[in-house]
């Protein structure tokens, strides 16, 4: 699978610009604040419909525009597909493929597939749960388009009965008959929503482990080998996956807890709760680990994402967003030799020289709002 054309009208600081792509190596470069991200985190955001960058999607329209249209021609094996995305701020986005309007916006997930690593990487190891739990979301909704929906209703379900609760702590008389109704509604979709995740860390858990190594090939023994594990947000029996008694153990937990919700006003039960623990040898990551190992670890984990993705079908798209500038020699190369047989990989970068000489292939020139190629 690769790009082999993407056309932007007033996405981030383009009016308008397009560009052919080919399958390798293709880098960007230009000073920092040219636009060479914007127009990888386009590509991204048709694989995802969601940034990198920002959560919502009022900065990716130009300013002073009122929408910005995302086109790309992708081609997988003999087959040319024309993806196209308009993104509207405060209205509902639309999509087509070939011309033909998609019936919801969020049937053109996966259509072409995209594994990201960008500098904001290092917060898998560092950051809050919720930067591990995106990472997961994101990777399950690439593989199983589908639950681009369950995760839709959970949220909508989760801001709900947040509503609920927060009325029911102000006024003690509130009306709590409808509260039972939505228990069951987070129980049914988070049900589903942790069992693919516990799913999706089982499968994911070898190919870790093994780009781990070639990443960090140089630590020392003991600090090769890495883990991730699910923590939900209540007790389940060891190797639980079966979505149906996940079900009924939120159900109970979320009883039990009745009395701190309303406490609280909020959900305290649920996906939205859950962390992923990665362990370095014995320790935690997060607080024990080096700089240089947690971009290791980082690394790591979107080099599997990108091979049980390539497990699953064809190659997806390799995006390396800026991030050679924030590795030492000895990775810049390690990286590039890991990725080097993508069928496409779009690098950006500040200096030419920053970007391996295995990955400079195509190159464009980004300055002054034009991309021109070298």
């Amino acid at each position: 699978m690769h790009v082999a054309r993407l056309s932007l009208h007033d996405f981030r600081s383009y009016a308008t610009v397009e560009i052919e792509l080919e399958p390798g190596a293709t880098a960007f470069i230009g000073a920092n604040g040219q636009g060479k991200t914007n127009l990888v985190e386009a590509i991204d955001y048709l694989s995802r419909l969601e940034s990198h960058r920002v959560s919502s999607d009022t900065p990716l329209v130009r300013a002073g525009a009122d929408q910005a249209v995302i086109r790309a021609d992708v081609v997988k094996g003999d087959r040319t597909a024309l993806l196209e995305l308009e993104i509207t701020p405060g209205k509902a986005n639309r999509a087509r493929i070939n011309r033909g309007a998609l019936p919801r916006t969020r049937e053109l997930v996966g259509v072409l597939r995209t594994v990201m690593f960008s500098p904001d990487d290092l917060d898998l190891v560092k950051g809050d749960p919720s930067d591990r739990r995106k990472f997961l979301d994101s990777l399950l909704v690439l593989r199983t388009p589908r639950l681009t929906g369950v995760r839709a209703d959970y949220e909508r379900v989760l801001k709900q009965r947040n509503t609920l609760l927060k009325s029911a702590g102000r006024r003690r008389d509130a009306d709590l008959s409808t509260l039972d109704i939505w228990d069951e509604n987070l129980a049914r979709t988070g049900s589903e929503l942790v069992a693919e995740r516990l799913r999706l860390l089982d499968e994911l858990a070898p190919f870790l482990a093994d780009a781990y190594v070639r990443v960090a090939a140089e630590a020392a023994p003991d600090r090769r080998h890495v883990t991730a594990t699910y923590k939900p947000s209540l007790a389940l029996p060891a190797g639980l996956r079966d979505a149906s008694t996940i079900h009924d153990a939120i159900l109970e937990e979320v009883a039990r807890r009745r009395g701190d919700e309303i406490d609280r006003g909020i959900s305290l039960v649920g996906p939205h709760r859950d962390e992923v623990a990665l362990m370095i040898g014995t320790l935690p990551a997060k607080g024990y680990s080096s700089h240089g190992e947690s971009w290791s670890l980082a690394l790591a984990l979107r080099l599997a994402s990108f091979e049980l993705l390539r497990r699953d079908d064809d190659d997806p798209v390799l995006i390396l967003d800026d991030v050679f500038a924030e590795l030492d020699q000895g990775r810049r190369q390690q990286l590039a030799e890991l990725v080097g047989d993508a069928e496409q990989v779009l690098v950006t970068g500040a200096v030419a020289d920053d970007v391996p000489d295995a990955l400079k292939g195509h190159r464009f020139r980004v300055a002054g709002g034009e991309v021109v190629r070298d």
